[in-house]
Parts: structure tokens; C-alpha cells; sequence
């Protein structure tokens, strides 16, 4: 509704306070229908998002919570959901590349991906155990929290928080598949930044990944696996 401005009191003097309420009744009622109608056309109806959520997890396991395979499938369950449009909107514009997600992303409308996103960062499965070595965690957890110095690589602490959930575009690691997060790692070109000229968030990790070693990324992967 407009509020009056200015001549507020002149227009006071030509009419009488009762048409003035009456008036002020009418159009807050309005409004409301109003905010409500579009609220309705917003709103995702629940078996449409439970449908959706099934859909996901033909892939990405139960509860999201990942899926070993040939190719491990990452885990969404816990994710920022900032950082899974993000993700989402580079399959569209080809910022990153699998044919897959690409239908998966492209028929999404607004309400539908703030209620799936959403939905998806509420789900907090155990991890998904995956299969790199325990004596690798110490090393992983060091490198986590206080990076490689002399090689110029950051606490991953600094981005990804110290419990690794992740903030806004900035992804959760924690209870991801270490065998996926290997496969990311040992070949970020390809699989991220795939249109330089259009780099998000992620091309952050472009020299952090290319100044780890195979033994490193090892390390790191198993560790935030065993968080939750």
C-alpha cells in the first residue's frame, strides 16, 4: 500500500476520519490478498518436492548423504544451499560440464530450487565412510588447520570453517566422499572453471589444488570425511 506523503493534513481536512480508516482497511486487506496470492503461486507443493528429493537420490544415495560407485556421487546433505546454485547455474552455462545435471538444473524454477536447496541443507545423514586409509587422518586434519606453508597453500580451515560445514558460496566438506573429493582434486581443470572467462567462487581452489600432491589430497579427503 502507498503511504501518504506531503499534503498529508490537507487531505485529512477534505475528507472525514471514518472514510479515512475505512479507507486505510480496504487497502491493507487488499495487500494482504495480494502477498497472499503470490505467496500460493511461490509455495512448492509438498509431493512436487518430495518427488524431486527422490529424483535426487536415485543418485546421491538416501538421505543424499553420497554414493560410491565407479564414479562416486558427492554428498548434498548439509550442503550451503548458496553454494548449491551456484553449482547448479554452472551446469547451465556450462561452467562446468555433465549432461546429466545439466537437464537436472535447467528445468529448475526459483521456488522449486529455494526448496530444494533448502531441503537438502537440513538432511545431516552419518557420512557415507569412505575408502582411504585411517593412517592418513592425522596428516589430513594438519593440513586442514594449518595448511602447507612452504607451499604456499592456506588452512582449508580459513575457507570451509573450522567444523568444515561451509559458508554461503564456499562449500561443506565435512562428511563428503573421499573418494569424490580426490577425484575433484586431482583433476580440478577439467572439472572446474571450464569457461575461464565466466570463473565463480571455485577458481579460489585452481592453485591450492595444483600445489597438493596425490599423498596430500589423500590425506585431506579422508579426514573431513569422518566429520559430520
Amino acid at each position: 500500500m502507498t503511504q501518504l506523503k506531503g499534503p498529508r493534513y490537507d487531505f485529512i481536512k477534505l475528507v472525514s476520519t471514518r472514510a479515512v480508516w475505512r479507507f486505510a482497511t480496504v487497502a491493507v486487506a487488499m495487500t494482504g490478498a495480494a502477498y497472499a496470492k503470490d505467496a500460493d503461486k511461490a509455495a512448492v507443493p509438498p509431493r512436487e518436492l518430495q518427488g524431486k528429493i527422490a529424483y535426487c537420490e536415485n543418485c546421491h544415495g538416501v538421505s543424499a548423504r553420497g554414493f560410491h560407485g565407479y564414479y562416486p556421487i558427492p554428498r548434498l546433505a548439509g550442503q550451503q544451499p548458496e553454494y548449491l546454485k551456484n553449482q547448479l547455474q554452472a551446469y547451465i552455462e556450462r561452467r562446468r560440464t555433465n549432461n546429466i545435471m545439466f537437464n537436472v538444473a535447467h528445468v529448475l524454477d526459483p521456488a522449486m530450487l529455494d526448496a530444494l536447496t533448502t531441503n537438502l541443507h537440513n538432511l545431516d545423514p552419518k557420512p557415507l565412510v569412505g575408502p582411504a586409509p585411517k593412517e592418513l587422518l592425522a596428516a589430513g586434519k594438519k593440513i586442514y588447520d594449518e595448511g602447507l606453508p612452504n607451499s604456499d597453500v592456506p588452512p582449508c580451515a580459513s575457507c570451509h570453517g573450522p567444523e568444515a560445514k561451509g559458508d554461503g558460496q564456499l562449500p561443506r566438506l565435512a562428511g563428503q566422499l573421499s573418494d569424490y573429493l580426490f577425484n575433484k582434486l586431482t583433476n580440478w581443470t577439467k572439472e572446474r572453471g571450464q569457461d575461464p572467462k565466466n570463473p565463480d567462487a571455485s577458481s579460489i581452489m585452481q592453485p591450492i589444488a595444483h600445489s597438493l600432491t596425490e599423498q596430500q589430497i589423500k590425506a585431506v579427503a579422508a579426514y573431513v570425511n569422518t566429520l559430520e
